[in-house]
């Protein structure tokens, strides 16, 4: 059985070539290793791989884990899943990213309990690009309010998007979402001066999102193995 540091250099590999092949520059796309339901001791083998950037889907379970490691000081906690209005302080108060923002209500709580001995709180706006009943996300036609109000947050800084496409879609649907995507990316990319993350990809579709200006890949299960 493959250890973490080879299955994590397994996917940095991939990721190299995937980037290489979109013709775009070396290291131009990130890794974020997807570490819940995991414990502690995989992430801190990750850890010392080199592996630094975090992702947690649930909250209580982030938080624990950020307690546990916190001596690890320049490990990247990015908060990914669904978050509701009751956990946004202990959200705020922990993590250094929130990648799932889809209303103001949830921006505007994460800003009023960011302590102020903290740096701004990373966030990116999770958008729900196919329109799924099932998904979280603000719609496009939302979006523009949305950045609107998240940038006028002090304790804020609006970094990118973040998207979850369809599962399982025809080539043609997956090139036509990670093309608009993509467009919608860079139309604020040039307008904002932090804007600058786009978050999507795991590893099923690493390659179409990486050729599609991925930013950040979500990596779960290659690296850990599968969830409990």
């Amino acid at each position: 059985m493959q250890s973490i540091a080879e299955r994590l250099k397994a996917a940095q590999g991939r990721i190299n070539q995937e980037t290489a092949l979109a013709h775009r520059p070396p290291n131009s796309v990130q890794l974020l290793a997807v570490s819940k339901t995991k414990p502690v001791s995989d992430i801190t083998q990750a850890y010392e791989a080199g592996q630094r950037l975090f992702g947690e889907n649930y909250v209580q379970e982030g938080v624990d884990k950020i307690i546990q490691l916190q001596a690890l000081a320049d490990i990247e906690w990015h908060m990914i899943g669904p978050l509701q209005s009751n956990k946004t302080k202990v959200v705020a108060e922990h993590f250094d990213w929130v990648q799932s923002i889809d209303r103001s209500k949830i921006a505007q709580r994460l800003n009023d309990q960011r302590p102020d001995s903290m740096p701004p709180l990373q966030v990116l706006i999770q958008l729900n690009i196919d329109d799924e009943d099932s998904k979280s996300g603000a719609t496009p036609k939302q979006l523009e309010a949305l950045i609107e109000q998240i940038e006028a947050l002090p304790r804020l800084v609006l970094r990118g998007l973040m998207a979850i496409p369809k599962a399982s879609p025809t080539v043609e649907e997956q090139q036509r979402t990670l093309g608009r995507l993509q467009q919608i990316f860079e139309h604020y990319h040039t307008k904002l001066a932090n804007f600058d993350t786009l978050s999507v990809g795991m590893s099923g579709d690493l390659g179409p999102a990486i050729a599609h200006g991925s930013t950040m890949v979500r990596i779960g299960t290659a690296i850990f193995g599968a969830r409990q």
